[in-house]
């Protein structure tokens, strides 16, 4: 059976996250409906529990002693337990399975988990349940605790989901008000607040959604162009910094990079906020991006360099330097020379980089200034790099965006609309095709979410390129991506994202 990674389950999108357990495991709903089944419990019990709307009842034993729809009543009103229960096996005949259930409740719909493993010949003939009471079962704790983790993991991924949602409405339109807001209007004080909050709370989702995912590396890696983060960092800070002289020296062409962008940019305001604090009034600070090529090994400081391409980023300041005795310890936590410091920025900074494959080197010398330096695996493709600015991210161009939640079109339409796109929308997979039918020759952008009932979003691309293969696409999703290096044909964008977000993914698609 074919992975399924967001199938309807009745009419809603719910990632399964036990899709690739090593126990069987059924996802049901309240009316006794096997609504997913992951491949162990289809090679255990048959693929008649592999379609969305197999009911319960036909995998279920005699020898359980109540029908599936009762236990299903049952359960509404009993905690998460483990339980003995019969099945009816893919070779003929019943078998027993400890059987772990929990449950949760999504827009008025209850939902169940049912997570098996095989019982031991004595425990189930000493646990047998039977109609007047359901009888848990004793088993190995760490198996259980491992299962009720699973059971945990899969509510948590289907929350953030919504709750991404949510913040990309909200982050959308405060977005887009500020940028229409006077620097001194009375609101704009309580609109940087509430886009504060936000995305405070888009790291929190962010947080969950990486602890519920089961790879081992959930860091959101794309490609792209630091060229353009390293702008909007520093127009995070020139507002700030008046009296700062402020340069910039950006390659032309520079090779695309994977990144996790909301960590990269973190790492590029500690240096930022130390190169601001060390320059003097009227002080000069350079920001230099370059395209790297080594023949052979080569070494910048404590930086010893592979052969290959690199993308090397330099942050120069004319401020007060750092003392000789001191550089050596500058990315050692904890350390620091400055009052009120937690001496965590730098090693910060130094993590960040590292984990991304990357090497940082600090040069200084006191009273003449401090250069950080950034070198970071390139790869091979390019992605143009346009200076956009707020007047800059107007077009023409009509998209088709795609979405099964309204807030989403709604915000997505206002915000493209206004910088004068036109906009069509789509609330389903099936309905974008009809639009693209009719359309499909006039539209120069399709932006789709990846997670969607009846079709998913890459089932849709996929749709859409057999129609037209050069169409511009634009995938997002509330969930974060793997990371992966061969994913570079589609530009992705992760929700929660703001409306300049929206606009400038808009121009690189389009570009």
């Amino acid at each position: 059976m074919p992975q399924r990674s967001c199938n309807p389950v009745g009419g809603m999108k719910i990632d399964f996250a036990l899709e690739n357990s090593d126990w069987p495991a059924l996802l049901v709903d309240d009316t006794a409906t096997i609504r997913r089944a992951n491949q162990a419990a289809v090679n255990w019990l048959g693929p008649a529990v592999g379609s969305d709307t197999t009911l319960l009842a036909s995998v279920w034993a005699p020898e359980n002693g109540m029908t599936s729809e009762h236990f299903i009543a049952r359960c509404e009103r009993a905690p998460a337990s483990l339980f003995t229960l019969h099945y009816l096996a893919k070779g003929g005949g019943s078998e027993a399975h400890e059987t772990h259930v929990c449950s949760w409740v999504r827009d008025g719909q209850r939902f169940f988990v049912f997570q098996l493993f095989k019982s031991k010949p004595a425990a189930i003939e000493a646990s047998k349940m039977t109609p007047a009471g359901l009888a848990p079962t004793a088993v190995d704790s760490g198996v259980a605790q491992k299962q009720k983790l699973d059971c945990a993991l899969q509510m948590i991924r289907s929350v953030v989901l919504d709750f991404n949602n949510a913040l990309t409405s909200i982050l959308g339109h405060t977005s887009f008000l500020l940028n229409k807001t006077e620097p001194d209007h009375a609101w704009r004080g309580s609109l940087v607040e509430i886009e504060k909050s936000a995305e405070k709370a888009a790291e929190i989702a962010n947080d969950l959604a990486t602890f519920s995912r089961q790879d081992k590396d959930s860091r959101i890696v794309t490609a792209g162009n630091l060229n353009r983060l390293l702008r909007r960092t520093v127009e995070l800070f020139q507002p700030n910094t008046p009296s700062l002289v402020w340069s910039a020296e950006y390659e032309s062409q520079l090779a695309s990079v994977n990144f996790d962008e909301a960590k990269m940019q973190q790492a590029f305001v500690k240096i930022f906020e130390n190169a601001v604090q060390a320059a003097p009034p009227n002080g000069h600070i350079t920001v230099r991006t370059r395209n790297l090529e080594l023949a052979e090994s080569w070494r910048d400081g404590n930086a010893e360099l592979a052969a290959g391409r690199y993308v090397y980023v330099d942050i120069w300041d004319d401020g007060c330097g750092i003392p000789a005795e001191v550089l050596p310890r500058v990315f050692e936590p904890f350390f620091t020379t400055k009052a009120n410091h937690r001496g965590l920025g730098l090693a910060w900074v130094y993590g960040i980089i590292t984990n991304h494959g990357g090497s940082v080197v600090i040069s200084s010398q006191t009273g003449r200034g401090t250069s950080v330096r950034i070198y970071l695996p390139a790869l091979k493709r390019v992605i143009k790099d346009q200076a956009f600015q707020d007047d800059d991210l107007t077009g023409h161009q009509k998209i088709l965006m795609v979405d099964d939640e309204d807030l989403m079109l709604t915000m997505g339409q206002m915000v493209l609309s206004e910088f004068g796109y036109q906009v069509l929308t789509a609330n389903s997979a099936a309905k974008a095709l009809e639009v693209f039918a009719q359309d499909g020759s006039a539209i120069d952008l399709v932006i789709t979410d990846l997670v969607m009932p009846h079709m998913s979003g890459r089932e849709l691309i996929e749709r859409l390129r057999q129609q037209r293969p050069n169409v511009r696409i634009i995938c997002c999703s509330g969930y974060i991506r793997p990371a992966s290096q061969e994913e570079e044909k589609e530009i992705y964008l992760q929700k929660p994202f703001t409306s300049q977000n929206l606009l400038r993914k808009v121009k690189e698609a389009l570009a």
